[in-house]
């Protein structure tokens, strides 16, 4: 059975993707284009879901909004 998570994705100052899963605090990591991005994701959830002793906390995705000041 596999689960689905949602993954923020930001480029940072030096021009890296970097990625957080929502509902596993720390979980992130980086690299320079989409494809590689996800297969380092997905390596560590793995990792995160392997090492976490506490209850999986599901955050639920809500969405996007760009407030304008």
């Amino acid at each position: 059975m596999t689960n689905k998570y949602t993954m923020l994705v930001e480029r940072d100052e030096d021009g890296w993707l970097v990625s957080e899963v929502v509902g596993l605090p720390g979980c992130h990591t980086q690299a320079k284009n989409m494809t590689d991005l996800i297969e380092r994701t997905k390596e560590a959830i793995l990792a995160y879901l392997s090492f976490s002793k506490a209850p999986l906390k599901r955050d639920v995705f809500v969405g996007i909004q760009v407030v304008e000041v």
